[in-house]
């Protein structure tokens, strides 16, 4: 007999007809289900959370932070469909994307912003890419500081150096460039456009080991582009390249922990791993969702697995559960300080350390990360309350006491002062000098028709710069939106390759 617990009530949409309609969380043998009804199309049910135990823990870090001050559309129809931001979004921008084209030179099954398979071009002009780049630095309080160039596939276009440079005048500090690998494989003096342009990091398609499996995923043989693109990297001397895995259940799943070690091998190069749990657009069958779909806790409980418990659940922690640390910045510099406060399950992390040796260990093993996180939460409240009454002297002992706390709480001397540094400073700097001998192991759950979550789409902090002046949380426009905008921004095929012959 199964047993059910109503976890809560949120909203949702209709996977057939995209209408909003209420839902419920319910717990379910362990499980976390999302169960809907749509008056005309009827009840649907999928998977939300695969361990109930692990969804009650990421949400203990729920953390909604403060929105834009200058939203850009009104209230009308109500979320998901006046975005824009709208004002009932509850986190700033921490990453703004701009699609530079939906073409690409690849056609792979899974994709969903694709000219092959619309038949039309979406490619906007470095005028408008101008514009939609701005957009993002005018948000209030705290203007959008990281970028990402995606698509399509952003390289198709010669003139993305550009691009970068464009991003880098209006005033983004850290830029990426989304890839599939192909053209920076095959030329090294484009990526060092790129580089001397101010490109940061590649966000580097990266599926498995083996050509099996992106011949499934992609199409295509590409394991030896995907890695000369890493030598190509390596022999520029700058270590850029995020790992990004489309993962789908028995296709790449039982490759999690050896994509963890290639990365570790090759961390003079690459400082994340970003998993991506497949996201099912347009019609697709109960059968091919249910043998495709992994949630978050599944993947953590395969990491575990399979890196032999180096790397295990109480590692990871969500996304939100980084607010302390911007809350803790933010009260000792007195200004606002941009927050990580998206929804508990659209991501984890966890850290490696990797020394010189190329052995590496979790971060946890140096520093008790939830002692340490409380410490900040707690030294934010009592530095806020005390400024109302205290100045100068003062405040700073209170922060200097806070911060010999911190202190006693790391255990390594070299990560205890990149850390100090980061709550002093709070800069890019100070926070990339972290990363320089860290490995981030991510993931991050975007939402399809079926599990979509309102409460989710409030707290999205990536969001979308779009032609009309809107900017749009990442799952809303992907749902909802990008068709109509690509259709109304977008000249048919044809059209196109008359005027770019």
């Amino acid at each position: 007999m199964k047993t059910k617990n109503l976890i809560k009530t949120t909203e949702s949409i209709c996977p057939r007809c995209l209408k909003k309609i209420p839902a419920d969380l319910v717990e379910e043998d362990g499980r976390i289900l999302i169960k809907k009804v749509c008056p005309e199309h009827g009840r649907f049910e999928e998977i939300y959370w695969g361990d109930a135990e692990s969804y009650r823990r990421v949400m203990r870090f729920q953390n909604d932070g403060t929105g834009v001050e200058n939203p850009r559309t009104e209230r009308d129809k109500g979320c998901p469909y006046d975005c824009g931001l709208c004002n009932e979004h509850k986190s700033q921008t921490v990453l703004g994307i701009v699609d530079v084209t939906n073409r690409c030179n690849l056609n792979c099954p899974i994709c969903f912003a694709n000219a092959n398979s619309t038949g039309r071009v979406y490619e906007p002009s470095r005028e408008q890419i101008r514009e939609m780049l701005q957009n993002l630095r005018d948000n209030r309080p705290i203007p959008a500081f990281a970028l990402q160039f995606s698509g399509g596939e952003p390289t198709v276009r010669d003139d993305l150096p550009e691009l970068v440079k464009i991003a880098r005048e209006v005033g983004f500090s850290y830029i990426m460039v989304d890839t599939n690998g192909i053209r920076v494989a095959k030329d090294i003096g484009y990526l060092k456009k790129l580089k001397s342009s101010g490109m940061n990091s590649l966000y580097l398609q990266f599926d498995g080991l083996d050509d099996d499996i992106y011949e499934k995923i992609r199409g295509r043989k590409l394991l030896n582009t995907k890695l000369r693109v890493i030598e190509n990297c390596r022999r520029l001397g700058h270590r850029c390249v995020v790992l990004v895995v489309t993962l789908v259940r028995g296709v790449n799943d039982h490759q999690i922990g050896g994509i963890i070690e290639f990365a570790i091998r090759n961390s003079d190069v690459i400082s994340c791993v970003n998993f991506q749990p497949v996201s099912f657009a347009g019609r697709v069958s109960d059968v091919e969702r249910k043998r495709g779909r992994i949630t978050t806790s599944e993947f953590v409980d395969r990491v575990e697995e399979q890196t032999r418990g180096k790397l295990k659940r109480e590692h990871f922690y969500p996304v939100p559960a980084m607010v302390p640390i911007s809350r803790f910045i933010e009260a000792y510099k007195q200004k606002p300080v941009i927050q990580l406060s998206t929804h508990p399950c659209c991501g984890v992390g966890a850290y490696l350390i990797v020394d010189k040796k190329g052995k590496s260990f979790p971060i946890n093993d140096v520093i008790n990360v939830d002692r340490f996180l409380d410490i900040l939460d707690r030294g934010a409240r009592e530095l806020k309350k005390k400024r109302r009454i205290l100045r100068g002297i003062s405040e700073l002992k209170i922060a200097t006491e806070l911060l010999r706390e911190v202190i006693r709480n790391i255990h390594d001397k070299k990560l205890r002062q990149l850390i100090i540094q980061v709550l002093k400073e709070g800069t890019l700097n100070s926070a990339i000098n972290f990363h320089q001998d860290t490995l981030m192991i991510g993931c991050m759950h975007f939402m399809d028709s079926w599990n979509f979550d309102l409460e989710r789409v409030e707290r999205c902090v990536i969001h979308y710069s779009l032609p009309d002046g809107r900017i749009i949380p990442f799952c809303s426009y992907n749902n909802l939106h990008r068709e109509a905008l690509e259709e109304r921004f977008s000249v048919p095929m044809d059209e196109w390759k008359k005027g770019n012959d």
